[in-house]
């Protein structure tokens, strides 16, 4: 067996690239991380770190194109500013839709592409760090149960029922990826989730409150933080 993973170099995708490589081993392992047009490359840098210390094969694909129409608050091509608050506290003004930073429909993109190349690597199966923090509050509709069962399908019966998806956490919250993550020794200290792009993290995007709490809620300061101090 062989597996992709889709790498953002962040909590929750390399938690899923260790347990990847203790399954399957780095040599039966292919890291595919993913510009598409963001503010900063700090994440892509994070990616390469982690396969690099995972001694995995990597790959960087360009999609910045694909998002040109895009006014997520994320991407350079957007004058929005990126929230400074909880994901709830966003929710709380979108009247159900997702919150300013949700990428259209991002996670099927990079599925989709993922699953080309991972069949042209002979690879079995895709591993993506999608939880249940993430959709909670339709706020990424596209890391959801319900989506997660529907491209799932697509890409087995797309692929002639060759290829698989596993979201491993799609049912957990963030502090249960973590705890995982700790039993495994992933190396948090190597990850980037900031949706800022400064020489440390803000600690006030909804993706740095939500790690912040993440490792609190079991028992220790986020590594990122802790190394800034």
């Amino acid at each position: 067996m062989r597996a992709l993973v889709l790498s953002s170099g962040g909590v929750d995708s390399t938690t899923a690239l260790a347990m990847a490589v203790k399954k399957y081993g780095n040599d039966n392992v292919v890291s595919l991380a993913m510009y598409y047009g963001q503010k900063h490359d700090k994440e892509l840098k994070a990616s390469e770190a982690v396969a690099e210390y995972y001694k995995v094969e990597h790959i960087v694909l360009d999609l910045e194109k694909l998002f040109t129409y895009s006014d997520c608050a994320l991407l350079k091509g957007s004058d929005k500013e990126i929230p400074s608050e909880s994901y709830g506290e966003q929710l709380k003004k979108t009247n159900g839709s997702p919150v300013s930073t949700y990428v259209p429909f991002r996670n099927g993109l990079f599925i989709s592409v993922a699953a080309s190349i991972a069949i042209s690597k002979k690879c079995n199966i895709i591993y993506y760090g999608a939880h249940a923090d993430d959709s909670a509050g339709n706020a990424y509709p596209d890391c959801s149960p319900e989506f997660n069962k529907a491209i799932s399908d697509a890409v087995f019966l797309g692929s002639g029922g060759e290829l698989k998806i596993e979201a491993p956490f799609v049912n957990l919250n963030k502090a249960d990826i973590v705890r995982k993550g700790l039993e495994l020794n992933v190396p948090y200290e190597l990850t980037w989730s900031c949706y800022q792009g400064g020489d440390k993290p803000c600690g006030k995007c909804g993706t740095c409150i939500d790690r912040i709490r993440a490792f609190k809620l079991n028992g220790i300061d986020d590594p990122c933080m802790k190394e800034q101090d």
